[in-house]
């Protein structure tokens, strides 16, 4: 992974006497930043481009990872400054990106001001000639505060699902441009953000005789096998505008469910589809993480493991706990089975859950689950995809693990924890409550559901199974079959407000346009 960690001090943006010039430093910057590539044969010279954009993610109260792509091999440089003008900046060098990462690379800034608006710009240059500087690309990224103060996020998953693409006719990824309106400080990826089991068909015609084109691209023609085809997956997706240009301006936090490598995988699967030539899991499932790493600009973890669970610290006021139910999961069985609490996320991950949280000292606990705890996800005939089965008693297979962790934060008085999915389709509030639950050692607490982002929606909601006591407080979905999709704009968002001063969480659920359907005020404990 083409990544690079480069400190960024305070007293660099912000006093003059330390500050670079805009346009002068950059050179310099390029120049001096390591030995260059020696260029191979038939590699082309010259001025090198951005092929995808630039973005942000993870980002922090102080720092945050800056992510492009070039055309060839090119050094990376970014410039970094608290005006828009970028009269005052500082440009920190980064790494060389070559074929290795699909010119992909990244660069960790740190030492950024708390909660300030910190506007960004990428330029390549020739690793051979320094003074060889291509356009650079502009970006913005809002750090997290040190103090109590708003924030605000929204959260979504499904993109270029069951076959509907980028439609230029439709207006694209409109809902990007609705989710841009919230001007928020990030963007949960809850997962599915690309569907590399989805083949995207040229056109696709709707019931009322009307005909859905999407734009097409080799890798998204078939499903993804190959490193490349899985790295073609986000390279379709961001030859949409309307993302690039919230991608260059809203920090992400990334996540992954199943169609980032196929639909409803688990470790150790061999598959008997007859689409692919590669049927090993965890063949695929390695390569879909490798891109999934280039592409997206996500931390690489704490000891650079690659892992994606970890905290995300914004401020005293909030923490997100990113889970990964994917990658340690149990084989998808009827999950009627004792319970236990190694089911989905391992046991590892579990543990770390726990001592995350009881660490935590931010008034809100996030948990960034990629699949919901009590909406039945059926996997063909007899398997279970997700925690629950229907049974609606006592925790039986994986609901083992949901109830440890429930009764964890019960027992060690963590307070203020809500938990935020995706996954089926359609978007829903869910009040979870100890009194009518089959497993009552939990402390109250909430369930959002968003997406799809750009896919099939549901017209039916998942069967929800009693144990822990959900309680349907809202949901929304297609009104039937001929209108579940990106056509008839049956496709959501969710948005999260926290008051500064009241600590006030206000979840509110949106439709594709950002019309608010439903919202719902949540007090904290203290």
């Amino acid at each position: 992974m083409a990544i690079q960690r480069r400190p960024l001090l305070r007293r660099q943006l912000l006093r003059s006497g330390l500050l670079l010039g805009a346009g002068a430093a950059l050179p310099a910057a390029l120049a001096n930043a390591g030995p260059a590539l020696a260029a191979p044969a038939l590699v082309r010279s010259g001025r090198p481009a951005l092929t995808h954009g630039v973005q942000t993610g993870d980002v922090t109260a102080h720092g945050g990872v800056v992510w492009t792509r070039a055309d060839r091999p090119a050094r990376m440089a970014v410039e970094v400054s608290t005006r828009p003008d970028f009269a005052r900046s500082v440009t920190m060098p980064g790494p060389v990106l070559t074929a290795e990462t699909d010119f992909t690379g990244k660069v960790k800034l740190s030492g950024l001001p708390a909660g300030s608006d910190v506007h960004y710009r990428v330029r390549l240059a020739d690793p051979g000639d320094a003074s060889l500087v291509g356009e650079p690309v502009t970006g913005r990224l809002r750090t997290a505060p040190a103090v109590r103060d708003d924030v605000r996020f929204v959260w979504s998953a499904d993109l270029a699902g069951q076959g509907w693409g980028i439609n230029p006719d439709a207006g694209g990824y409109r809902i990007f441009r609705a989710m841009a309106g919230s001007d928020p400080d990030f963007f949960l990826c809850s997962g599915d953000f690309w569907y590399a089991d989805g083949v995207i068909p040229e056109t696709r015609t709707l019931p009322d005789g009307r005909i859905w084109r999407n734009l097409v691209t080799p890798e998204k023609s078939k499903v993804a096998e190959t490193l490349a085809e899985f790295r073609g997956q986000h390279k379709y997706n961001l030859m949409d505008e309307n993302l690039r240009a919230f991608a260059a301006a809203v920090p992400q936090i990334n996540q992954w469910d199943d169609h980032e490598v196929l639909n409803n995988w688990y470790p150790g699967e061999v598959l008997t589809d007859t689409r692919y030539t590669e049927r090993r899991v965890d063949v695929l499932a390695a390569r879909a993480r490798q891109a999934l790493f280039e592409y997206l600009p996500i931390e690489t973890g704490p000891s650079g493991d690659g892992r994606v669970h970890r905290v995300i610290r914004y401020g005293p006021l909030l923490d997100v706990f990113v889970l990964d139910m994917r990658s340690y999961r149990d084989a998808n069985s009827a999950n009627t089975g004792p319970a236990t609490d190694s089911g989905i996320m391992g046991a590892q991950q579990v543990a770390w859950l726990e001592r995350e949280l009881e660490a935590s000292r931010a008034t809100w606990k996030v948990i960034a689950a990629d699949m919901p705890l009590s909406l039945v996800v059926p996997d063909g005939d007899a398997a279970q995809e997700a925690v629950a089965q229907g049974d609606g008693g006592a925790p039986l297979g994986r609901e083992g693990e949901i109830a440890r962790i429930l009764s964890f934060i019960h027992r060690r008085h963590i307070t203020n924890t809500v938990w935020f999915t995706a996954d089926v389709h359609y978007t829903a509030a869910h009040y979870y409550d100890p009194d009518k639950a089959a497993f009552q050692d939990f402390t109250p607490f909430w369930e959002f559901v968003s997406g799809p982002l750009n896919a099939l929606v549901a017209n039916q909601p998942n069967k929800l199974d009693g144990t822990f006591g959900p309680q349907v407080r809202f949901q929304s979905l297609a009104p039937d079959t001929e209108r579940n999709n990106p056509a008839y704009g049956y496709q959501f968002f969710g948005e999260v407000d926290i008051d500064g001063s009241s600590e006030v969480m206000t979840v509110r659920l949106h439709d594709i346009d950002g019309k608010v359907l439903y919202s719902v005020g949540i007090d904290p404990q203290r």
